[in-house]
């Protein structure tokens, strides 16, 4: 087929990698984002997306936007059997889904329909789900609506994180996708519509959220931590310094002693530091100072052992 591929970061770059290696089909542009500033310097940086097309010698576009008559156009002018779509960013007008002769796919990085929008890989690792995977669907106006074309699962490791999750969807993701463009091509993709009853929305990750509130049960912020630690790194306030709490379990053995208050530390050694919670107790193992590199609860003992003593709090969440 002759195919258009619109897509973003390193998770879409992936994606396109495995397309244009499988050489089945005729990739004839590659949409992504504009070039942003990014790093101390402010400089532009091109996408994943764009890197790698400019090195495999393949047209890109970046428009600012698909609303336009004049992007649609341009789009409309490749003559696409197919728009493949994998973490754009942009918005699909109706113009731009009816273009290619044969519609848009779409490979979220979640089993559809339970998390649909921005944040599906965090989300699902935040609210402790057993299971994820990838969905290969075509694509209609709603927001991952449409139906499925290929649905394909594995179960979480009890401590997947962000990134090992990412790298687990891209190898299931890549292999899907090219399932199912055969599947197209030769006129055998079977539809399947989404129960929207089994809907979650996949918010994008605010700021505010990486904020630890020890009032919650140690089991859901072990879960946050996890989930969020290389997106957007969770913090704890303490001493007026923001802490990044970078790895955590929970603590299933509760030390004796009277009722303490969350955030407050019971212990700290060697190896771990447990706060207590509003239910249960996090066992930190990995954080990061304000300035200073991921360490372990070692080498912070090495280096500063009474930074954290028995007794002391952290603050209420900003």
């Amino acid at each position: 087929m002759r195919i258009l591929f619109a897509g973003t970061p390193e998770f879409a770059a992936a994606h396109l990698r495995a397309l244009y290696a499988s050489a089945e089909h005729e990739l004839l542009a590659v949409y992504t984002q504009p070039d942003r500033r990014a790093g101390r310097g402010k400089k532009l940086l091109a996408s994943p997306v764009k890197q790698f097309a400019e090195q495999a010698g393949i047209n890109v576009e970046q428009p600012v936007t698909l609303k336009t008559p004049e992007a649609q156009q341009q789009l409309a002018a490749y003559n696409a059997d197919l728009l493949v779509v994998v973490a754009y960013g942009l918005l699909l007008p109706k113009a731009v889904l009816d273009a290619p002769a044969r519609g848009c796919v779409n490979v979220p990085a979640s089993l559809l329909p339970r998390w649909r929008g921005a944040a599906p890989v965090e989300r699902a690792i935040e609210a402790g789900d057993t299971e994820s995977g990838v969905t290969i669907m075509q694509m209609d106006e709603g927001l991952d609506t449409g139906p499925m074309l290929l649905r394909e699962s594995f179960a979480l490791a009890s401590d997947e994180t962000g990134d090992s999750l990412r790298q687990r969807l891209v190898a299931c993701g890549t292999g899907a996708l090219l399932k199912v463009l055969r599947q197209i091509a030769q006129g055998r993709a079977a539809q399947q519509l989404q129960d929207d009853s089994e809907a979650c929305y996949a918010n994008k990750l605010d700021k505010r959220e990486a904020a630890l509130d020890f009032g919650m049960p140690a089991v859901a912020l072990e879960c946050k931590i996890r989930a969020f630690t290389s997106a957007l790194p969770c913090y704890a306030v303490f001493k007026q310094q923001r802490i990044k709490i970078i790895s955590a379990s929970v603590q299933h053995r509760e030390p004796g002693g009277a009722a303490r208050l969350p955030g407050e530390i019971l212990s700290v050694d060697k190896t771990q530091m447990l706060v207590a919670c509003g239910e249960g107790i996090l066992a930190v193992h990995q954080l990061q100072l304000p300035g200073g590199k991921t360490m372990t609860l070692q080498a912070l003992h090495n280096g500063r052992p009474d930074f954290f003593r028995a007794g002391d709090s952290f603050a209420r969440a900003l």
